[in-house]
């Protein structure tokens, strides 16, 4: 105890959304990017064009696949609410407490409306993390010791393993198959782009196809939580409910794009093939050749 009251550090904490993982993946494929950037004015005509958006669709498929393994908004959820701010006390506080919920972890946020009250700054975000090589319920221990805002060790108490309510057992094991199954499109879209470059269109639109049906699949293991009962999380009339965040959105949508690619690339494979070759700068004295690839 300090001066009778628990204490509170100061150190700002991790962002609800974005962590050191995401940036890195970030940062690596704008690097790809911008390499790609510096060689394309070397390419002329339309096949400039070409190269451009297969390319940057490729990078933008990538990234979205890998990026989401390390967000933090697949579920989120905000309430405004007079909750109590320290254990044993009495003062009441108006804060907005949030629930972020990725496939790595949970994170809760407490920020003050006003931000200053007590006496003291109230803007908080702490991460508790459940991955295979974490303990959950070590670091709602260590936010114990820490001396955390009543609010967020409410919160972070539904979700330990010995919590009635088995939401982290929940989300939990949706979470390790939606992050298995987006691995495996990550796999899959690797190889989409070999058979794109040997070139093996047809083949290389099917893996597209595939890329788009685990990341669909991600998706059902990830809502399938949503079909058990859930605890309700209430701080006195107000009860803090939570939806789709942006992750999950982003996800869906890339899936669907996966989906159009692929079907375009195989019609205008049975359809069009001259349009396709054109389209994927495949020239004429190679045309033959990649028939022959093709039926193999």
């Amino acid at each position: 105890l300090l001066d009778g009251v628990y204490p509170f550090y100061l150190q700002q904490r991790k962002a609800s959304m974005y962590d050191v993982s995401t940036i890195i993946v970030i940062v690596v494929f704008l690097t790809f990017a911008c390499s790609f950037l510096l060689i394309i004015p070397g390419i002329r005509g339309r096949v400039r064009l070409y190269w451009s958006l297969r390319v940057l669709f490729s990078l933008i498929m990538g990234v979205v696949i890998v990026t989401v393994q390390f967000t933090g908004d697949w579920e989120t959820g905000w309430v405004r609410a007079n909750t109590s701010y320290k254990s044993f006390s009495p003062a009441l506080v108006s804060a907005d407490i949030g629930l972020h919920i990725g496939l790595v972890g949970v994170n809760i946020s407490l920020r003050g409306n006003p931000v200053d009250q007590v006496n003291e700054t109230i803007n908080y975000n702490e991460h508790f993390a459940w991955s295979f090589n974490a303990d959950y319920d070590q670091s709602y221990s260590q936010g114990l010791e820490r001396g955390l805002p009543r609010p967020i060790l409410y919160v972070a108490e539904k979700f330990t393993m010995r919590s009635p309510c088995s939401m982290q057992r929940q989300y939990r094991i949706s979470s390790h198959y939606a992050s298995a199954t987006l691995w495996v499109a990550f796999c899959t879209w690797l190889i989409s782009n070999m058979l794109f470059s040997m070139p093996v269109l047809v083949y290389g639109g099917y893996m597209l196809l595939v890329t788009g049906a685990f990341m669909i699949f991600s998706l059902l293991s990830f809502s399938t939580v949503r079909n058990s009962p859930m605890c309700l999380i209430q701080f006195g009339t107000a009860t803090l409910h939570t939806g789709y965040g942006g992750s999950f959105w982003l996800t869906l949508a890339t899936g669907l794009l996966c989906f159009v690619a692929g079907i375009s690339v195989v019609t205008l494979h049975y359809c069009n093939l001259d349009l396709l070759k054109t389209f994927f700068d495949l020239r004429e004295d190679k045309s033959e050749e990649c028939q022959e690839m093709t039926e193999v």
